[in-house]
C-alpha cells in the first residue's frame, strides 16, 4: 500500500527550499546508548549460543554492548568533542539508571537527547505504548532540561497508533521512517507531526552487525554519499543522517574508521553539522503542514 501517513512525491518536487545559514548539507550526528536487560533476550547478537539454543543470561551478547558504553562510548565523545561538533543520543531512559556516567557526560558534552524507549525492546514487547513513551519522556525530560521533542523507536518499530501516542506525549518529530533525505510533514489524528531523515544505509548496525562488512565499507558509503549529495544540494539541500552505536564504531579496529568519518565530512566546504532541532527549525521556518 501507498504511505499512510504521507503523500507520495519526488524529494526534490516539495516545496522550494533554502539552504541552511550554516551550508547545504546537514549533518546530524546520532549516537544510540541502549540499555540491555541481562535478564532478558538479547535484542542482537554477534555470537550465536552452543547448539542453537537462546540462553539467558546472554554473558558474551551483553558482554559485547556493555563494552561499547564502557570503552566505546566515551572515545567517542572525546572524537566529537575534540572536533567541536554537535550530536545527539538517541537514549533508553533507563540508561540514567544503569550508565549514570554516561548519561552525565553526554549531557555535559551538549547533546540533545531523543527519546529511544525505556530498554532497548520494541514497542511491541516494551508493555502499554503511552506508558512507555510518557515515562521515557518524563524520565529524560526530568534529567537533561530539555524538551526532548524527538523519538527514535527501538529497533524502529511503530504500532499503527505510535505517532498519535508520540505527538499526544509532546513529540515534535520522529526518525523512524527512513523516506527521504529531507524531512516530511506527516499526518496524526492529533496534527501533524515532522518525520526527520535518519538512515538504514549509514547506519553501522545494519553495516557491521546484520550486513557484517569488513571495517571500512561504512567510511566508503559515507564519503560516497557526500560526493553524491555535494552534486545535490547545488540545486537543493540535503540531511546526512549517521546511525551510530559504541559497541560497533567504538571498538578499537573500527574507531579510526569513525574519526576519519568526522573529517571526511569536516573538509567539505558544504556541510554543517547540526542537532535535530536546528534541522525542525530550519525545516519549518520555510514549509508549514498541509
Amino acid at each position: 500500500m501507498s504511505n499512510p501517513r504521507v503523500p507520495y512525491r519526488f524529494s526534490d518536487a516539495g516545496p522550494a527550499l533554502k539552504a541552511h545559514v550554516n551550508g547545504p548539507i546537514l549533518v546530524h550526528l546520532v549516537v544510540n546508548v541502549e540499555n540491555w536487560s541481562f535478564d532478558a533476550a538479547m535484542p542482537r547478537t554477534i555470537i550465536t549460543p552452543p547448539h542453537g539454543k537462546e540462553t539467558i543470561p546472554d554473558v558474551p551478547n551483553f558482554a559485547w554492548v556493555d563494552y561499547g558504553m564502557r570503552a566505546g562510548l566515551p572515545r567517542m565523545i572525546q572524537a566529537i568533542r575534540e572536533r567541536g561538533l554537535p550530536a545527539s543520543t538517541s537514549i533508553n531512559a533507563s540508561v540514567l539508571d544503569a550508565y549514570p556516567g554516561a548519561a552525565e557526560a553526554m549531557l555535559q558534552a551538549g547533546w540533545e537527547f531523543i527519546g529511544h524507549g525505556l530498554h532497548q525492546k520494541s514497542v511491541q514487547q516494551a508493555g502499554n505504548e503511552e506508558d512507555v513513551v510518557t515515562q521515557a519522556l518524563d524520565k529524560l525530560r526530568r534529567f537533561s532540561g530539555q524538551a526532548v521533542a524527538g523519538w527514535l523507536s527501538p529497533g524502529l518499530r511503530e504500532t499503527e497508533r505510535s505517532l498519535e501516542v508520540f505527538k499526544s506525549a509532546g513529540v515534535r518529530y520522529v526518525f523512524d521512517w527512513c523516506m527521504d533525505d529531507l524531512p516530511n510533514w506527516m499526518r496524526t489524528d492529533q496534527g501533524p507531526i515532522l518525520s526527520m531523515p535518519y538512515n538504514l544505509e549509514l547506519n553501522d548496525s545494519v553495516v557491521y552487525a546484520i550486513e557484517k562488512h569488513a571495517t571500512g565499507q561504512f567510511l566508503e558509503r559515507t564519503q560516497r554519499t557526500l560526493r553524491l549529495f555535494e552534486r545535490e544540494a547545488q540545486q537543493r539541500p540535503r540531511v546526512l543522517a549517521l546511525g551510530l552505536h559504541p559497541h560497533l564504531m567504538g571498538v578499537p579496529h573500527r574507531f579510526g574508521e569513525f574519526e576519519e568519518m568526522l573529517d571526511s565530512l569536516l573538509a567539505s566546504s558544504m556541510t554543517a553539522f547540526v542537532k535535530p532541532e536546528q534541522i525542525a527549525d530550519w525545516f519549518e521556518a520555510q514549509v508549514a503542514p498541509a
